[in-house]
């Protein structure tokens, strides 16, 4: 039977034991995803795709001196540069191919109190310097009967239904909220060996996987370390076929028996220390279910803009996610019962090269170099003098655009945004050590970069010496990533970079300078920032009463359209039929965003995945009349549509990523839904012309 017959009680419950305190580290996202594993294959690629989360000093062959040196994290704890990884998970599609299932977020790691009997707390003690481990076994077909087979398992969560009992091996059904993959590593420690040639022999389990006493040779109590990470299954729920459950692990395991997780220890080993024993929360503590945010020796936090940002470039020549021919690697597919075989019979990449970069080499022909990845905000730019967007939008389609309007700098966006000015806030420039999530291929070259999600690839006119920053992270020249020092006269951890104008930023709330708001998340969602509620909507400036816009505020031909004309919403131009809409709702079309002002006010966020279907749901929700959704991410909310033009509807063409089955918008352009019939579309002030409307008044009030 596919099945494994022993089933295992829920995580969090069964992890009840003598001592149930625990704290938890959240990791937002990967910092790399490739063949590389410093503990198994030190200084080579290794044989199968890994998820690697935590500090940017990883590479193919580090040190814990080199983990220590990180600049970054994608984990929360500020002192932990420790590396956390798993083997990748893939969906096997019935011609054959392997697709990349996405995470949700990245990985939730527990740090666990658990004691010997007769034990004290003095006796739990934090990973020395140096440690590493893995757990579980990646050749794995089976059921071994061992304690450590019972510390893999997995949840298939279903939000709206009736818990499950865990599995060992992967579930054959879907999961309508996804796979959560769970695995717990050993606690007892041998004393003396930081590492051991399996990498498994300096550790063991107590008498159970999740508690209970240490066998002989092996007494010395360390934290326990629980990973969890949930992958996208579901996004395939209507792709199954056969009799079988179609997902495979990244070394060809089909059976889920191989799941597999590896440690490098990076923390600052005092901090451990103190957390492990001033840190009570948990199933039996004060009821904050093991938040971070409540064990003072971690506090404060790493930001989530720098989180989220922390990034290594892969340094291998391999396509690993997407749609694939074969697993990365020499990985056939080997679902047992017996042990896999490694294999090395193919010509998969056994190079390590130079780390892949995410800018465009113009020093030479336009003399304008790469400054690095910059922050951006959509209700209050970081470039504010001219902005475009462009279908076909290139580095070099902006940088054109920036200099011919006499600006030094150029920011590109969402693969179709440009932005120019001539400085950069001090929280806004490319800080040294962060590679960011300038990802996204431009529209009208795809082997160029232009920005991410309010993310900025900023380039800066030469004056004298024109270098490129690099585009990654710092130090990863040598193909193992953070392994090499930093370059004389490399700016600290956190500075921003020398060579880029700065301005200080503004101390006044964007919200009230610019009239945009984000809209209010539910109280129920888990967020670090707190959202306000709407504010009243901004005043709108009559037909006869427009004030002139300053060139550069207009993002070119996006705001072609007569501000008081009315725009009919009757004959949608694109008709998204697999979308839900509230009652009275409708589509209304394709519609292009001027992006600077937005055509719809305020940004929504209703803490799930994005689709259409969400966002109009939301808005109606907060009583607005109009709702769009754009770059497959982004909801909009608001009462009018500002600026702007109806669009073809083969401009929104992003999949949500909530859901294949629906649009959210493209770049620049939204889906919009409605409850009206015909709105005339008005003009929301640029701040510089709000700016003027206020001194005007102040001058009025002095005669």
């Amino acid at each position: 039977m596919y099945f494994s017959q022993k089933l295992v009680v829920a995580a969090v419950a069964s992890l009840a034991a003598p001592a149930a305190a625990f704290f938890k580290v959240p990791c937002s996202s990967p910092l790399v995803t490739e063949r590389a594993d410093p503990i198994v294959n030190p200084g080579k690629v290794a044989g199968h795709v890994h998820t690697i989360m935590g500090g940017n000093g990883f590479g193919f062959d580090m040190t814990f001196e080199q983990a220590r040196a990180s600049q970054c994290s994608t984990c929360k704890a500020k002192d932990d540069n420790s590396n956390y990884w798993v083997p990748s998970l893939y969906f096997k599609a019935q011609n054959g191919s392997f697709i990349s299932v996405k995470q949700s977020g990245g990985m939730l790691i527990y740090y666990q109190q658990r004691l010997d009997d007769g034990q004290t707390e003095s006796d739990l003690k934090a990973f020395p310097a140096g440690f590493r481990m893995l757990a579980g076994d990646p050749n794995l077909r089976s059921d071994s009967g061992t304690t450590a087979s019972d510390a893999i398992t997995y949840a298939c969560l279903d939000y709206n239904g009736p818990a499950t009992k865990e599995t060992n091996n992967f579930p054959n059904r879907n999961c309508p909220s996804g796979l959560r993959a769970q695995i717990y590593f050993p606690s007892c420690w041998n004393g003396k060996d930081l590492d051991s040639p399996d990498h498994r022999s300096h550790m063991s389990y107590p008498s159970k996987y999740n508690g209970g006493n240490c066998p002989e040779g092996f007494k010395t109590r360390t934290v326990s370390l629980f990973y969890e990470v949930i992958w996208q299954t579901d996004k395939f729920a209507n792709e199954w076929y056969g009799d079988s459950q179609p997902f495979v692990w990244s070394m060809g395991d089909p059976t889920g028996y191989g799941y597999h997780g590896d440690f490098v220890n990076g923390w600052n080993v005092d901090t451990l220390q103190k957390a492990i024993s001033e840190c009570k929360d948990g199933n039996d503590g004060p009821g904050h279910n093991g938040a971070i945010e409540y064990c003072p020796p971690l506090l404060p936090l790493l930001d989530n803009d720098v989180t989220q940002s922390c990034r290594i470039a892969p340094s291998i020549n391999e396509q690993v996610d997407g749609v694939l021919e074969a697993l990365p690697g020499c990985n056939p597919i080997q679902a047992g019962p017996g042990a896999a075989t490694p294999r090395s019979d193919c010509d998969a990449p056994t190079t390590i090269g130079q780390p892949a970069t995410y800018f465009t080499d113009l020093t030479e022909s336009k003399k304008w170099a790469y400054v690095g990845c910059g922050k951006d905000v959509y209700n209050d730019r970081t470039l504010t003098g001219a902005s475009t967007n462009d279908k076909g939008m290139t580095v070099e389609t902006c940088i054109d655009f920036c200099s011919g309007k006499g600006f030094s700098v150029a920011g590109l966006e969402y693969s179709t945004e440009c932005y120019c000015d001539n400085d950069i806030a001090t929280d806004r420039a490319p800080v040294d050590g962060l590679l960011g999530s300038c990802t996204r291929k431009c529209s009208g070259d795809d082997s160029q970069f232009c920005g991410g999600g309010q993310q900025l690839s900023l380039y800066k006119k030469c004056d004298g010496a024109c270098e490129n920053a690099g585009g990654r992270a710092p130090g990863s020249d040598t193909g193992s990533a953070g392994s090499a020092p930093l370059a004389s006269g490399a700016p600290a951890p956190g500075q921003t970079r020398p060579d880029v104008q700065v301005k200080a930023a503004e101390t006044a709330n964007p919200a009230s300078d610019t009239g945009y708001q984000t809209v209010a998340a539910p109280a129920e969602a888990e967020s670090t920032v707190a959202a306000a509620e709407p504010k009243p909507q901004p005043e709108e400036v009559p037909a006869g009463e427009a004030e002139p816009v300053p060139e550069g505020d207009a993002p070119g031909s996006s705001t072609s359209a007569d501000p008081a004309a009315p725009t009919d919403f009757s004959a949608p131009t694109n008709s998204s039929s697999s979308v839900t809409l509230p009652e009275g709702w409708r589509d209304a079309g394709c519609y292009v965003d001027p992006v600077n002002p937005r055509a719809l006010q305020y940004m929504g966020w209703f803490g799930e995945p994005m689709t259409s279907s969400g966002c109009a749901k939301y808005c109606d929700g907060k009583g607005y009349a109009f709702a769009g959704t754009e770059n497959g991410g982004q909801c909009f909310c608001s009462n009018t549509v500002n600026g702007g033009q109806p669009a073809d509807a083969s401009e929104c063409n992003m999949k949500c990523k909530g859901s294949d089955d629906e649009t959210c918008g493209g770049g620049a352009r939204l889906n919009l839904f409605t409850k009206l019939a015909e709105v005339s579309t008005t003009r929301l002030r640029t701040r510089a012309a709000h700016r003027r409307h206020l001194v005007r008044h102040q001058k009025e009030a002095q005669i």
